[in-house]
């Protein structure tokens, strides 16, 4: 990974350049052209990533280390690692240490944003972006949540967790009836 002042040591003006033609299009066109042209951008990376997630099965914690794997060929520097919260994984954080946007999506976090939307369509499950390199955090990081259950059938059942890693919500089952 690089350092922001060795990127700015090598840098040879791309970044200025992008930025540049970025204000441009949302003076000429309009302020939503950079964020369709950021979606647009992401889509074509949705589609290849799409391809390579399409066998790896319904568990979003499998798909996101098939997402890291994939954006770690691509240059990322991406891991996952578990979060842990209540009885067991809460979820996963998808990390990545690299970003070819970063300069630019420090002026147009519709970059981000874009991203973000394609993991979650990606992985099937709502995630949420907690950290950005563009934000000037050590990496950018989205919370995958995922499903635990407890083991032996006196325990309670499955465990939805939300996007806040700290929190676990019991799942009720409608055939259970509820208890006072």
């Amino acid at each position: 990974m690089i350092s922001s002042d060795g990127h700015s040591a090598l840098s040879s003006g791309y970044d200025d350049l992008a930025t540049e033609a970025l204000h441009f299009l949302a003076s000429a066109v309009g302020p939503d052209a950079v964020a369709t042209f950021a979606e647009q951008r992401v889509s074509e990376v949705e589609r290849r990533y799409a391809a390579e997630l399409a066998g790896v099965g319904d568990d979003p914690h499998e798909r996101a280390a098939a997402l890291a794997a994939a954006l770690a060929r691509d240059g990322y520097a991406a891991s996952t690692r578990p979060v842990e919260g209540g009885s067991g994984t809460a979820g996963l954080q998808l990390c990545q240490g690299h970003c070819p946007v970063q300069h630019v999506a420090t002026e147009f976090p519709q970059f981000c944003d874009a991203e973000t939307e394609a993991f979650s369509r990606l992985l099937g499950v709502h995630v949420q972006r907690l950290a950005t390199l563009a934000h000037g955090d050590h990496v950018c990081t989205t919370f995958v949540p995922g499903v635990t259950a407890t083991a032996g059938p006196s325990g309670p059942g499955p465990q939805t967790v939300d996007t806040n890693p700290t929190r676990i919500t019991p799942t009720t089952n409608p055939s259970e009836g509820s208890s006072s």
